[in-house]
């Protein structure tokens, strides 16, 4: 006698099924190439860990679907034009960063200097929206561009909000210099991020980026702060007056973001 499968929801006390491995397959692929850049199958096959064999099959899809594109050999692998055509979407529909264009833009005006916008994303942060200096010598950037949160001022003042114990567990024991300067003493970094809750902003010189020193401030738009907006300038172009400008005109911004949000600074 035939009989009736039941299907039983998680809420019943079947746990959820988990990631379908396809799917976590194609994710890695495209987070790989991101990070890391385009390469062939064998080279993406090692650096992924994923037999060449299964590997085969998921290029062919992901580069007839427009995630993937080749070389004009055919044989290396990169982005393809509807990763783009995704994160486009992703930046358009973003509430905060639409709340924050003006304000990049009146940063920009006020120091003419590179302003960055960046979200904190684990325990990285993701460059999301960027505004050029008005001088030939700037520095290179993009928009997508993830650094660890801990080198960085967008990072440093993100994680200056969160409670003393999260911040430890945020920074890593061993951690990876980026720079010749960047801070790779873990209770160092932890020491500047202090600082940062104290002063309200956030700094770094040359350890990210050679011969540039950043400024930053976490912007409060709702009760935990993910987003924060730094000014990048040249050493070479950097004196005590102008300092004094980058910082008070990012923490008028933040206190300006505060207030409009209903945020408290008072930690």
């Amino acid at each position: 006698m035939r009989t009736r499968a039941t299907i039983v929801g998680a809420g019943q006390g079947v746990p959820s099924a988990g990631p379908v491995k396809s799917a976590a397959r194609a994710l890695d692929l495209l987070d790989e190439i991101a990070a890391n850049g385009p390469g062939t199958q064998l080279q993406l096959s090692t650096r992924l860990s994923i037999p060449k064999s299964s590997l085969h099959a998921l290029l062919r899809t992901m580069v007839d679907r427009g995630w993937l594109q080749t070389d004009p050999t055919g044989s290396v692998y990169q982005l393809g034009i509807h990763s783009l055509v995704v994160s486009s979407a992703y930046l358009d529909g973003d509430p905060v960063l639409a709340r924050a264009a003006s304000v990049l833009d009146e940063v920009n005006a006020t120091t003419g200097e590179t302003v960055h916008l960046g979200r904190l994303d684990g325990s990285d942060v993701i460059y999301t929206a960027k505004r050029e200096s008005i001088h030939p010598l700037r520095m290179h950037s993009a928009v997508g561009r993830r650094l660890p949160a801990y080198a960085t001022s967008l990072g440093r003042a993100l994680l200056a909000e969160l409670p003393l114990e999260q911040r430890r567990d945020m920074v890593p024991e061993s951690i990876a210099a980026i720079t010749p300067n960047t801070t790779t003493d873990k209770d160092a970094v932890l020491e500047i991020i202090e600082r940062a809750v104290v002063q309200g902003y956030a700094t770094e010189s040359e350890e990210s980026c050679m011969g540039v020193r950043c400024f930053g401030v976490a912007l409060p738009f709702g009760p935990q702060a993910v987003d924060a907006l730094s000014v990048a300038v040249p050493i070479s172009r950097l004196d005590n007056g102008r300092e004094d400008l980058i910082i008070e005109t990012l923490l008028s911004v933040r206190a300006r973001v505060a207030a409009v949000n209903g945020n408290s600074l008072v930690r």
